[in-house]
């Protein structure tokens, strides 16, 4: 951790852009972006936000590396693998709620989800890339300039806050799953059904 925070005093913001970039493009990191952030946030408060901000550039630049690598790679694997009806409704289901759980894990610090996999399944399985690009930094934006604003005010003991409150933040991440799903099935019952030839 010392080092990644030398490396990023060094390289100074755009090392945040790049480290986030990695981290989300699926280059495993000694430490996540949110310590980083939190480190960057307690050692120099003035740079927080702009680093906050770069995270969420550099986070959506390396899952939209993901996601479109496997988009491409998707084709083929979706050509095979769906002729079958199991496969087709879990094509629709991810076309429904797919988003939803890019969402979850790209915006509550600590969920037992990996977005990545997400991220491969949201291309592969055809998700819309402005869609994705929307969800991303919607879960991105508000986690890393809270992970910002968390370091200036805690600084070293952000860390512990964190984790006494992980089942606080486990089941935010439950209700919040539960309230979105709710409202995509409500929203597809209030759309008025296709016209017919």
């Amino acid at each position: 951790m010392d080092r990644l925070v030398e490396l990023l005093e060094a390289w100074g913001l755009a090392g945040v852009l790049a480290l986030a970039a990695l981290d989300s493009a699926g280059v495993p990191l000694p430490a996540g972006v949110d310590a980083l952030l939190l480190a960057l946030a307690a050692m120099s408060p003035r740079q927080a936000y702009p680093a906050a901000l770069l995270a969420s550039a550099g986070s959506l630049i390396g899952n939209l590396v993901l996601f479109l690598a496997a988009r491409r790679g998707g084709r083929v694997w979706l050509a095979r693998r769906t002729a079958s009806d199991g496969a087709r409704r879990l094509r629709a289901w991810f076309q429904h709620y797919g988003l939803i759980t890019v969402f979850i894990p790209a915006v509550v610090p600590i969920v037992p989800l990996p977005l990545k996999i997400f991220v491969i399944s949201a291309g592969a399985l055809g998700v819309g890339t402005r869609p994705f690009v929307l969800t991303v930094l919607a879960g991105r934006l508000p986690r890393f300039l809270g992970m910002a604003y968390l370091g200036m005010q805690l600084g070293t003991g952000s860390t512990a806050w964190l984790e006494s409150h992980a089942w606080h933040l486990g089941a935010a991440a439950a209700i919040l799953l539960a309230a979105l799903t709710a409202l995509v099935r409500l929203s597809a019952r209030r759309r008025p059904p296709a016209a017919v030839g």
